[in-house]
């Protein structure tokens, strides 16, 4: 999804002159020619996530579409206060685009995991949350959303889905009808998902909008067993949820990243297995909830 992500700005820096991308140190060589030729709207301010977000914010009120970039951890944890209030409180417009979460850099150690980031985001009122599975799901969402006059949060991964869908901002996908559970899946896990439920006589729907959440799409697929699959903490998105279905009786059930540090190094692949998210993980995981 990265390379995706400069192919996609590098259009949209080239067509739309109030446009501004903000860079801390990550994906500089990606812009190398624009930050040679766009000298005034390419800038890397480096490792000052904080002010980025002040500069753009800053931006935002003078009419220009900001764009920021780095590594989720950072954009998302580090610079919290200011997304919240330079952002949030004042409901402007603002693109802020991460990679590496969950937990792709996990050979990088935990200082560069970032699986609280949808958590967190959420608690910003204002925030739209988009979660792409794919590339060209990315592309389509990041068109519809980039200068709609609210902040957006799109969470980029370094792994995708094996097939994309036609996605449209602040709606879901059926993906699968069935009628023992209903499957709330996000982002890069629904080929996994997809697999693990072969033989599984499920519903499953597919989210790559996490805020606003399509309530009528769950609502028109309700099942007294919900399970959620995201890529994230379990459970980040369940106030969400509970909201959706506030008038329902139902069980809930999640799989997801648990929420302990994860203090061993590593592959991504690797952290899957350890926690029960590869594919016979899953299955394992959604079959019990069954039960």
């Amino acid at each position: 999804m990265r390379k995706q992500f400069v192919q996609s700005l590098k259009r949209i820096l080239n067509t739309n002159e109030k446009t501004v991308l903000l860079l801390g140190d990550i994906g500089v060589f990606g812009f190398r020619e624009e930050l040679k030729n766009l000298p005034n709207r390419v800038y890397n301010i480096g490792i000052l996530e904080q002010c980025t977000v002040g500069v753009a914010a800053g931006l935002s009120k003078t009419g220009i579409t900001p764009f920021v970039h780095t590594i989720a951890p950072f954009l998302v944890e580090r610079s919290f206060e200011q997304l919240k209030v330079d952002f949030g409180y004042q409901n402007i417009n603002g693109n802020f685009i991460s990679v590496g979460a969950s937990y792709d850099y996990a050979a990088l150690g935990c200082t560069h995991h970032c699986p609280g980031d949808i958590a967190v985001m959420s608690t910003i009122p204002t925030m739209q949350i988009l979660v792409p599975g794919t590339s060209q799901e990315f592309d389509a969402l990041l068109s519809q959303t980039y200068n709609n006059g609210s902040p957006t949060y799109t969470r980029l991964s370094e792994y995708e889905n094996e097939q994309s869908h036609v996605v449209t901002f602040g709606k879901g996908n059926l993906i699968k009808i069935g009628k023992d559970a209903t499957i709330v899946c996000f982002g890069n896990m629904l080929t996994t998902v997809i697999e693990a439920c072969k033989s599984l006589d499920v519903t499953i729907l597919y989210y790559t909008t996490a805020t606003p959440f399509d309530t009528e799409l769950l609502l028109n697929n309700f099942n007294k067993k919900i399970i959620v699959c995201e890529p994230f903490y379990k459970g980040s998105i369940n106030h969400i949820i509970s909201e959706c279905l506030q008038t329902k009786e139902y069980n809930l059930y999640n799989i997801g990243i648990p929420r302990t540090f994860l203090t061993n190094y590593g592959t991504k692949q690797e952290h899957d297995i350890n926690l029960s998210l590869d594919l016979k993980g899953i299955k394992e995981q959604i079959i019990k909830c069954l039960l």
